[in-house]
């Protein structure tokens, strides 16, 4: 019980957040207002008149989305990276209590961390104001596997460090 309370307990607590943050409707989570307050819009116009891309058969750019539409695009992908890649830390966390060989540990936990993004996305077609996109799935992905990159990097510096001294 203890290994659960220790290794699983923080995933599905991170996991509920994600789940939580999921279901609020859009307008619960619109940060142009703050944005607006913040920002010079004629400075991000100038700055970045130039950025135009497509993300999800949508165009990006200042001009298509306002100055702080613009930026909390931004945001809200910075925060996709951001939350997935503290859950690919945990997942790779839980799982390695079990000591299976490395590819079979990060295998497990990056399958359950994909799983989890695109069920997150589906989950978002059923909140007002959410759109499921694949994209953001990806991009969810990406965050995980960097988080579990970082981790395996970290617990290696860690070991090198210790049998050095």
């Amino acid at each position: 019980m203890n290994h659960v309370m220790k290794y699983w307990l923080p995933v599905l607590l991170w996991a509920g957040m994600i789940f939580y943050s999921s279901s609020q409707p859009y307008e619960k989570q619109d940060m142009r207002p703050g944005i607006m307050e913040r920002i010079d819009p004629e400075q991000v116009e100038r700055w970045f008149s130039s950025v135009k891309f497509s993300y999800a058969n949508y165009e990006i750019s200042v001009q298509n989305m306002g100055a702080a539409g613009f930026l909390e695009f931004f945001v809200r992908k910075g925060a996709h990276l951001t939350v997935f890649f503290g859950l690919g830390i945990l997942l790779f966390r839980a799982f390695s209590q079990y000591r299976l060989p490395v590819h079979l540990t990060f295998m497990y936990a990056f399958t359950l961390l994909v799983t989890y993004a695109a069920l997150d996305e589906v989950h978002q077609g059923f909140t007002d104001g959410r759109t499921p996109l694949w994209q953001d799935a990806l991009l969810d992905s990406v965050g995980g596997f960097l988080g579990i990159v970082v981790w395996l990097y970290v617990q290696k510096r860690k070991k090198s460090v210790a049998s050095t001294k």
